[in-house]
């Protein structure tokens, strides 16, 4: 069997998580089939909208102190084509993600309530003023107002005199004035901060004004990092030839001539679960030696992935170590790209029901994962070494995460008597060539202004 696909491959991730298994700690795939569920909203009374309003590009993102600037890392007589390529398939990336729902519109009071019907859409844990609020009324001696929310809280300024707020700070925020004016300051000064991490949910805002009411929805969305692919310019970089063989290597080498033939320097990738491999070589070859069968006690993973369905990643300890982190990722003017930093022992807040777990953006090598899940973000076939903390960057936004104190696996004691050992001790960790690398492609990839690592 032979598959030929454009980079990145997508076949290549399963052969890749085998390499994890060879030379990192343990990783599991766990694949459930779950039942989509489709939530039905309140509708609302029928208001006329205002005409499509596009949010703001995001400005300059802030480098955090000690980051490394991208820019700096790739070569200078690369650079002014690079940063073209990174600027198109960026474009391109916006062009095939397109969505009506992510505009943002505004309600016209038709009613007095003025309010967002679509398109406001904050960070989980982040306080972000909601727009378009305003109340059209006409004259009275006092106007008293009124938002709800569940999974936040609702904050607005406090003035010095001549208004009553209630419930700053809380679910229900009530504002009262004799101004209609100062009231539509207030207004504009409302912010909402979820209470409850998450990468994509959401939360139902009730706005209130005498028997008027209505309903809005706000997106809770952690930012994803973009994920870009350089493409080179030419085949041998544009595609990978793929091919499982199982005691068929007459048949593999017949295969490899006729590639060669063509394309002599095109990259081949073997993955191999013959009985008594017999190992293929060649320049642009890599033959993938797959493992017998494995298995662990996974029990307790599997009770809280079972109880929490909306959980991507659960990772456990090895040794004791859990190594869970935290990423922040600001996106960043078109040209420039975003900033993202990785915060070691960092984490939100523990799962609801497991209290020994908590929701992280990464987590150590030991981990349960669903495989489709898995499957969509893929550990980068361009990293050999360095590729951890890198897949949960790519995942970040997409993956909902967790780690768990619970739940811990031994490490295989190092000696260095063993020349085998020795040798892998050479390979575990990343040389300069693999780091500068590693930051050229977040540079291009992920279209970055600066990474740091903490």
């Amino acid at each position: 069997m032979m598959a030929v696909f454009q980079k990145p491959p997508l076949q290549l991730a399963a052969v890749v998580c085998v390499i994890l298994v060879l030379t990192c700690y343990f990783i599991i795939f766990y694949n459930c089939p779950g039942e989509l569920i489709k939530e039905e909203v309140p509708s609302t009374q029928e208001l006329r909208l205002a005409p499509l309003t596009t949010p703001p590009s995001p400005g300059p993102c802030t480098c955090s102190p000690g980051s490394v600037l991208l820019k700096d890392c790739v070569p200078k007589d690369q650079y002014e084509e690079l940063v073209k390529r990174r600027a198109k398939e960026f474009q391109q990336q916006k062009a095939r993600s397109p969505s009506e729902l992510s505009k943002l519109l505004f309600a016209l009071p038709n009613s007095p309530l003025q309010y967002p019907t679509q398109g406001f859409t904050v960070r989980p844990l982040t306080p972000t003023l909601i727009p378009g609020l305003a109340l059209h009324a006409g004259h009275r001696s006092s106007y008293k107002v009124s938002l709800h929310v569940s999974k936040g809280i609702l904050t607005t300024e406090i003035p010095s005199e001549g208004v009553k707020i209630q419930g700053h700070g809380e679910t229900k925020l009530i504002i009262e004035s004799s101004s209609l004016v100062i009231l539509n300051n207030l207004l504009a000064k409302v912010s909402y901060t979820s209470t409850v991490y998450h990468i994509h949910t959401g939360d139902l805002a009730s706005f209130q004004f005498d028997k008027h009411e209505a309903v809005f929805p706000i997106t809770i969305k952690q930012p994803q990092v973009p994920v870009l692919y350089d493409m080179g310019t030419d085949i041998s970089s544009q595609v990978t030839i793929t091919t499982k063989t199982f005691l068929r290597y007459r048949q593999l080498k017949v295969l490899l001539n006729s590639i060669r033939s063509f394309y002599s320097n095109i990259e081949v990738i073997i993955a191999d679960d013959s009985f008594e491999p017999e190992h293929i070589t060649g320049e642009h070859i890599q033959q993938y030696i797959m493992p017998p069968a494995q298995d662990t006690k996974i029990e307790k993973l599997v009770e809280v992935m079972e109880s929490v369905p909306e959980l991507d990643v659960l990772g456990g300890k090895v040794d004791g170590n859990q190594f869970y982190f935290y990423l922040h990722y600001e996106e960043g003017e078109e040209m420039e790209g975003g900033c993202l930093d990785r915060k070691s022992k960092q984490k939100f807040h523990p799962l609801p029901g497991y209290p020994q777990c908590s929701l992280a953006s990464g987590v150590v090598n030991f981990f349960l994962a669903r495989t489709d899940a898995v499957q969509r973000v893929r550990f980068d076939p361009k990293l050999k070494r360095v590729a951890h903390s890198e897949f949960f960057m790519d995942g970040l936004g997409s993956l909902l995460v967790a780690s768990c104190g619970h739940v811990s696996i031994g490490h295989q004691p190092h000696s260095a008597q063993n020349k085998d050992e020795a040798r892998y001790v050479r390979f575990r960790h990343p040389q300069k060539s693999d780091e500068d690398f590693k930051l050229q492609l977040h540079f291009f990839k992920n279209h970055l202004k600066c990474v740091r690592y903490e």
